[in-house]
C-alpha cells in the first residue's frame, strides 16, 4: 500500500513539475517572467479524445519534442475521463495542451446562434477537469463559428461564452487560465471580430486571447505578397495575445514553412505569440507530419479510420517533418520579460459599427451580451422560441433550455442591425467544415 500511494504521489508531481503560461498585456509569459512562444502542433487523431493513452501519448510526445513543438491543439476531449497519464508524459515533454472546451453537439451554431445551460455545464465539465494541469495553456470557446458575414450575428454568443467561462473559472478559484477564441481567415470579417471580441473596456468581458486559423502563405512567396503583412497591420499592440491557432499550406507540395521566420522574426515576433501548424497525422487531406503506416485502403480495424491507421509509432512525412523542424531550429525568439510589458502601449479596440453590403458586418458597436438560456431569433435575444421554428436547435440536442415552453417569459435585447436567418444548408456546411477540422 505504501508503495502505490508513493507512485501516485510521483505521478501528481511529476504532473506539475512544469511552469505554468499566464496571459499579461498581448503576450504570454513562463512564471520565471519570460515570454512564451507557441510552437504547436493540431492533435486530434480520430474524432475520440486522444489524450486517454499513455502509450501512444509517449510515443507521440517524443516525436514531438524532437520536431521542437512545445504546444497541442486538441479539438475534442472527454470531460469524464481521466488524462493524468498523457498530460504527465506531455509535461515531462515540455509540451502545453491548448483544448476546445466545445463538443460535436455543443458547439455554438453560426446561422441561428443559442446559449443555454448545456452547452454552459459541458464547457464548464471540460475546464473542470484540464485545469488541474500546468500545462493547460488555455481553452477555446469556439472554432470557425463565423465562416461568412451573415453569420456575424453569431459573434455576441461566442463572446457571451468567453465572459461566462472566465466567470466560472473565476468562481472556482481556478489558476487564471487564458480563455479565447479560433477565427476563421476571412477577410472582410477578420478585422471586425477580432475588435468586436476585445472591445468594449470591460475585460470580464472580453476574450483572453483571439486566433486564427490561416492559410495564405502557400508555395514560394513572401510576407508582403503572402498577406502576412496584412494580418500584422491589424495586429500591432493587439490588447490580448495573438497567434496562429492553424496554418501549413499544402497547395504548392512540400511544405517548406517559410512563413515561420516571419512569424518568429522581426516582422510579426513583436505582436504575434506563435503558431500551430495543422496537423499531426497524415490522412487523406495530406496536412499530415506523421503517418502510422501507409494508406489502409479498404481495410478495416479497430484503429483504422477513414483508410489511415490511428495510432503506433509515428513516423516523419518526408520532407514536412523535417522542413519544419529546421525552420523551427533556427527560430529562438526571446521576446521580452514580463515585468518589461507595458500595457498602456496597446490599443484598446473600439467595437466595430455595423455596415451593408453583402459582406457587411452585423452586429453595431458594444451590443447587450447574451446570457445563458437565450437564442437569437427576429434579432433579438429570447427564452421562447415560437413552436416550429429551427432557431436555437441542433439536432435536438442543445436546444436553448427554455425554448420548449410556450409559456417563458421572451427577454428582448436590440443588436441593432443584426438580422436573424435560420438556412439549414449552412447549418450543415458548418458542421461538415468542424468534421473535416479534426481531420475526419
Amino acid at each position: 500500500m505504501r508503495l502505490a500511494a508513493f507512485s501516485l504521489l510521483g505521478l501528481a508531481s511529476t504532473a506539475h513539475s512544469i511552469s505554468t503560461i499566464s496571459a499579461y498585456g498581448n503576450k504570454f509569459f513562463y512564471e520565471n517572467g519570460t515570454q512564451f512562444f507557441i510552437k504547436g502542433v493540431a492533435y486530434q487523431l480520430t474524432e475520440d479524445d486522444p489524450l486517454l493513452d499513455k502509450t501512444q501519448c509517449s510515443l507521440d510526445a517524443s516525436l514531438m519534442a524532437e520536431l521542437g513543438a512545445n504546444t497541442i491543439r486538441v479539438y475534442h476531449v472527454d470531460a469524464s475521463s481521466d488524462h493524468s497519464d498523457c498530460m504527465t508524459v506531455l509535461a515531462d515533454a515540455g509540451i502545453y495542451v491548448l483544448a476546445d472546451l466545445d463538443t460535436f453537439d455543443t458547439y455554438i451554431l453560426p446561422d441561428s446562434p443559442y446559449w443555454n445551460q448545456t452547452q454552459y455545464e459541458k464547457f464548464a465539465a471540460v475546464m473542470d477537469e484540464f485545469q488541474q494541469y500546468d500545462n493547460t495553456l488555455g481553452f477555446f470557446v469556439g472554432n470557425e463559428v463565423i465562416a461568412m458575414a451573415s453569420q456575424s450575428m453569431a459573434a455576441p454568443f461566442i463572446k457571451a461564452a468567453a465572459r461566462d467561462m472566465k466567470a466560472y473559472r473565476d468562481s472556482k478559484n481556478y489558476r487564471a487560465i487564458p480563455v479565447g477564441y479560433s477565427a476563421a481567415d476571412i477577410a472582410e470579417l477578420r478585422p471586425m471580430l477580432q475588435d468586436y471580441l476585445t472591445c468594449g473596456g470591460n475585460s470580464s468581458d472580453n476574450v483572453d486571447f483571439f486566433s486564427l486559423n490561416s492559410y495564405e502563405w502557400c508555395g514560394e512567396t513572401s510576407y508582403s505578397t503572402s498577406g502576412y503583412a496584412t494580418l500584422e497591420s491589424e495586429a500591432v499592440n493587439f490588447p490580448v495575445p495573438i497567434f496562429f491557432s492553424e496554418t501549413g499550406c499544402n497547395t504548392v507540395p512540400p511544405r517548406t514553412f517559410e512563413d515561420q521566420a516571419a512569424i518568429f522574426g522581426d516582422d510579426m515576433v513583436n505582436d504575434w505569440s506563435g503558431s500551430i501548424i495543422y496537423e499531426w497525422i497524415e490522412e487523406t487531406n495530406n496536412y499530415g507530419l506523421i503517418s502510422y503506416g501507409p494508406a489502409a485502403g479498404t481495410s478495416t480495424g479497430s484503429d483504422i479510420v477513414g483508410g489511415y491507421t490511428r495510432s503506433g509509432t509515428p513516423t516523419p512525412v518526408s520532407p514536412d517533418f523535417d522542413n519544419l523542424k529546421t525552420q523551427w531550429a533556427t527560430l529562438t525568439p526571446t521576446g521580452i520579460m514580463s515585468s518589461d510589458m507595458t500595457t498602456g502601449t496597446l490599443s484598446t479596440r473600439t467595437c466595430p459599427a455595423s455596415s451593408t453590403g453583402t459582406a457587411a458586418w452585423l452586429v453595431n458597436g458594444n451590443v447587450a451580451l447574451p446570457t445563458v438560456g437565450e437564442t437569437l431569433y427576429n434579432g433579438a435575444y429570447t427564452t421562447s422560441v415560437p413552436t416550429g421554428t429551427n432557431a436555437g436547435s441542433a439536432s435536438g440536442t442543445a436546444a436553448s433550455d427554455e425554448s420548449s415552453s410556450s409559456s417563458s417569459s421572451s427577454t428582448a435585447k436590440s443588436l441593432g442591425a443584426m438580422s436573424s436567418s435560420v438556412n439549414k444548408v449552412s447549418i450543415i456546411l458548418v458542421g461538415l467544415t468542424l468534421l473535416l477540422a479534426v481531420g475526419l
